[in-house]
């Protein structure tokens, strides 16, 4: 992975949450990321350059499923409207992403998607949309999100193999709480409070520990030489280092992955 390209590229896109850029030509194409913790919608132009992205803290999803449809409806409608008054035009298809196994998630996702007045042109697999900026050969991505660890194996550019576990970002907060006697929103809030990275990250290693477990059994004999994270959980300082350490695999992130997988989304977006 070009790192350096990357780290630029992104660094773009999270511009483009507070500065909307000009499109190159007409077609827009659309990334639309139900995730547990947080629902985003990243837009780019046909050759793919940023041009605005929103998101909103949602609880409308449990591992990767919609528990609460008029929720995330009424979530994806409203960032969708703020982006079209941003851009000045209507937002007309969109591509859509599943955690890796998840493939029952598929009508309940489009289903929130059309109520949005957008068509869908494009479905995947969370971990292969991250590759479409990554643009890795060979390795393995591990899509860490709210509620699931998943991650694609790849070969020669081509996924080969995916899985998907369900523990994420919720059991991390879960532990904060359950350690600090503090409800849930505020113990989210510590999590995502680079201060404190340090002072947390001994309190939730076991769950760190797990989610490298999970990544080891599913790579292991498969001659994986680099694992590359991604996904809001990942924005946790110094994980990557526990994940290397339980898997004695070289692993590498991002400066900020949380926008990595929704922009990957919608480079697939078909227009």
């Amino acid at each position: 992975m070009d790192i350096q390209r990357v780290e630029t590229y992104m660094k773009r896109v999270a511009e483009s949450e507070t500065k909307t850029f000009t499109p190159v030509g007409d077609k827009l194409k659309v990334g639309l990321d139900l995730g547990t913790a947080y629902i985003v919608m990243v837009v780019l132009d046909e050759e793919n350059n940023p041009i605005a992205c929103e998101k909103q803290a949602a609880d409308v999803l449990r591992d990767g499923v919609v528990v609460d449809y008029l929720g995330a409806l009424n979530i994806v409608k409203a960032l969708k409207a703020k982006l079209e008054q941003r851009i000045g035009k209507e937002l007309v298809n969109c591509a859509i992403a599943m955690p890796a196994g998840t493939d029952d998630s598929v009508k309940t996702h489009t289903y929130v998607a059309e109520g949005a007045e957008l068509e869908v042109t494009a479905v995947l697999d969370e971990p292969s949309a991250a590759n479409a900026i990554y643009q890795i050969s060979d390795g393995v991505i591990v899509d860490i999100g709210g509620g699931t660890t998943g991650l694609a194996l790849l070969k020669d550019g081509k996924v080969v193999e995916i899985a998907d576990e369900p523990t994420g970002g919720t059991h991390l907060t879960l532990v904060l709480s359950g350690n600090y006697h503090i409800p849930f929103a505020e113990a989210e809030a510590i999590k995502q409070d680079y201060s404190r990275h340090r002072e947390i990250l001994p309190i939730l290693k076991p769950v760190i520990e797990k989610m490298a477990t999970i990544v080891k059994k599913n790579i292991v004999s498969k001659n994986v030489d680099t694992i590359y994270l991604c996904g809001g959980t990942c924005c946790l300082t110094g994980m990557e280092k526990i994940i290397e350490k339980e898997t004695g695999i070289p692993t590498i992130k991002p400066a900020d992955p949380f926008l990595v997988t929704p922009t990957g989304i919608a480079m697939n977006c078909k227009v």
